[in-house]
């Protein structure tokens, strides 16, 4: 199937897919009992996916500047409450500040690489 064919409205919806099962994989990782969770995943696991959530969803956004930055980290940042509100119903996990701005702090990684790829891009074309 040829995607340049389709409308640009489900072009730009299709481009957050990937975010969204992304999401989708952090919500079922986050169901995950307390007990079954492998060592010291915590800090480096939470750094890792939302640093992959923001790249992807600056990604769908397609969008340059502070705006970009802005909403990216917005939207990281209630996913990732709603997923510490969410560890409070699963055996032995619990909600942690902490680990909630280790999320913000891989938003912001994720979309600054987004930015800077996208201007490293842009610089080479001309």
């Amino acid at each position: 199937m040829d995607v340049s064919a389709l409308s640009p409205r489900v072009r730009r919806s299709l481009r957050w897919l990937p975010a969204a099962l992304w999401a989708a994989g952090i919500f079922a990782g986050s169901s995950i009992p307390g007990t079954n969770i492998p060592g010291q995943y915590s800090v480096w696991g939470h750094l890792g996916e939302y640093l992959v959530l923001g790249l992807l969803t600056a990604w769908a956004l397609r969008r340059d500047g502070w705006s970009t930055v802005l909403l990216v980290l917005g939207l990281c940042a209630l996913y990732g409450a709603s997923d510490e509100f969410h560890q409070a119903f699963v055996p032995y996990r619990v909600p942690d500040i902490l680990d909630w701005a280790t999320d913000l702090t891989g938003a912001a990684i994720g979309v600054a690489t987004y930015l800077l790829w996208t201007h490293r891009r842009d610089t080479r074309r001309q």
